[in-house]
């Protein structure tokens, strides 16, 4: 007792002296160093022999947050290294178990429904996003009604109607565009392949009326609902922050082109469109309930999303990525010479198929650049990992990252190389699954319905770039339309490389829940003669 009063005395005086902004300094300080002392040792002695290993983190609440948010691939990868495929980590005072891998990817992306929920995850960012009452605001059963509803714009059909819409679009753009003046010069690339996607996407999806009403501002608007994704929303979704009321007044501005577009079309008795809309406000739900028109805007939002983000940040770091490798935009140039003729007539939905590196482009470049380097789900009961002692308890949540078994050396040779003509089946870095011809054919895979017509299970390749469940994006064949129809006609246009000649590759930007390349992506382009 002696003892402690000897060391506390003069502590406790020489505190009583500080100026109360340092009084408060100091404790602060000394609560901060308890708090990282208490965290420690809980990891070091409170280990569950029933929970999947711990990453190691010296702060409380922030955890891994910070490594994580500035690199995810990265960060899943190290700790895969160290922990095995299942491990946890701290996301913003949330414990995050992660499980790579095909087995991992199943797990959580084809869990049943009574165990996770994505919906509890992902309201927070959508909702201000595309608006109430739909999507992931609204019972599952009624998003997969929505999901049925949108379906009808993704028939074979209706691509042979979307390519020639496509190809349009894009050589007006670059006809019209003053950054592609001239016979060569540089661009940063994102922000046209952004303009682009967006005008391709809602001339197909929703038709004309709808396009002529998009211009480059409004296109900019898509660009602030995208910057609403961001993860920090994932907790100041609310906040009058910047970015948050540009997203807000882009999501208001948006709905009420869609919802006047509603009205012009009723005062004038217009009910023979055959487009998306029109679609949307003749269909009823299984109750007999006409879907209400904010619904109906809400959805077209959320439609026009789905076909923009995604293909916005892909089609970005497919003309980055070619920069980089100017002869493999010289084979697609031949490639469309020989098999489409030297006259390269205007494309059709079938010339695609006749263009196997042109495709491929696309694969690889998903491969590499996956659009959500996380999938995360709540989890709602207690979940038995197959083949281990783990148990997921109900206050984690769970995140897979499909990315991680696409850039796996088990399944792709030299798996960090972008080289399209992997997907040959006779090249030497072909995927073990092409090359030994054992990949599962999506149409003998397992089919499920939940609710919105039978589709692949697909988790059981270690690709999958579009997720897989009853969240699989029900968009991805029409991603691919629009993708492979933008690259051909751009490399119909164009010769890239980078500015400096190399074929360095530009880095990632990890600031939205959609990696694209850091900006400006500068590259050098010259018209073809």
């Amino acid at each position: 007792m002696g003892f402690l009063q000897d060391v506390a005395g003069p502590l406790l005086e020489g505190f009583s002296t500080l100026g109360l902004a340092s009084q408060i300094g100091v404790a602060t300080a000394a609560f901060v160093v308890v708090a990282v002392v208490l965290n420690v040792l809980k990891q070091v002695l409170f280990k569950s022999p029933n929970e999947p290993p711990m990453v190691f983190h010296w702060f409380p609440i922030i955890g891994s947050t910070i490594t994580y948010g500035m690199d995810p691939p990265k960060f899943f990868h190290e700790n895969r290294k160290k922990h095995g495929d299942c491990f946890t980590f701290i996301l913003l005072g949330k414990k995050t178990t992660v499980y790579v891998g095909p087995e991992g990817n199943n797990f959580i992306l084809n869990g049943k429904i009574r165990d996770v929920n994505a919906e509890e995850i992902y309201t927070v960012l959508t909702t201000p996003v595309f608006g109430k009452d739909v999507v992931y605001d609204c019972p599952n059963a009624k998003l997969m009604e929505q999901k049925k509803f949108m379906k009808i714009a993704l028939t074979t059909e209706a691509f042979r109607s979307y390519v020639p819409i496509i190809s349009d679009e894009v050589t007006s753009y670059l006809k019209r565009t003053p950054d592609f003046k001239g016979q060569s010069g540089v661009v940063n690339i994102c922000p046209k392949m952004a303009q682009i996607t967006i005008f391709t996407a809602s001339h197909a999806l929703q038709g004309k009326e709808i396009r002529d009403q998009f211009d480059e501002k409004l296109a900019d608007l898509y660009h602030d609902l995208d910057m609403g994704f961001s993860p920090i929303n994932f907790m100041l979704h609310w906040a009058p922050l910047p970015w948050n009321n540009r997203r807000d007044h882009a999501q208001r501005t948006v709905a009420k082109i869609y919802m006047d577009t509603m009205k012009r079309r009723r005062a004038r008795g217009d009910d023979g469109q055959k487009d998306m809309m029109q679609h949307l406000m003749n269909s009823t739900y299984k109750n007999g309930t006409k879907v209400p028109d904010h619904e109906i805007a809400h959805m077209m939002i959320a439609l026009l999303m789905a076909g923009q983000h995604s293909s916005s940040s892909t089609s970005s770091w497919i003309m980055c990525r070619l920069a980089s490798r100017p002869d493999v935009m010289e084979a697609l140039y031949q490639e469309q010479i020989d098999n489409l003729g030297k006259d390269l007539p205007p494309l059709k939905y079938e010339d695609l198929a006749k263009l196997p590196l042109n495709q491929a482009i696309v694969k690889e470049t998903l491969r590499l650049h996956a659009p959500i380097h996380s999938i995360m789900r709540a989890v709602k009961s207690p979940m038995p990992v197959p083949g281990t002692k783990y148990v997921i308890p109900t206050d984690h949540v769970l995140l897979a990252a499909p990315g991680v078994s696409a850039t796996d050396s088990q399944y792709f040779p030299e798996p960090d190389k972008w080289e399209p003509a992997r997907w040959q089946k006779d090249h030497p870095l072909a995927p073990s699954m092409v090359r030994n011809e054992d990949e599962i054919n999506e149409e003998e895979e397992e089919k499920i319905d939940y609710g919105y017509g039978l589709v692949s299970k697909g988790s059981a390749s270690p690709y999958l770039p579009f997720g897989a469940g009853r969240h699989r994006c029900i968009g991805e064949h029409f991603a691919n339309v629009q993708l492979q129809t933008i690259t051909a006609e751009i490399v119909r246009a164009f010769k890239f490389r980078n500015v400096d000649g190399s074929d360095k590759v530009i880095g990632t930007d990890y600031a939205s829940l959609f990696s694209r390349p850091l900006e400006p992506a500068n590259i050098y382009w010259e018209r073809r003669n």
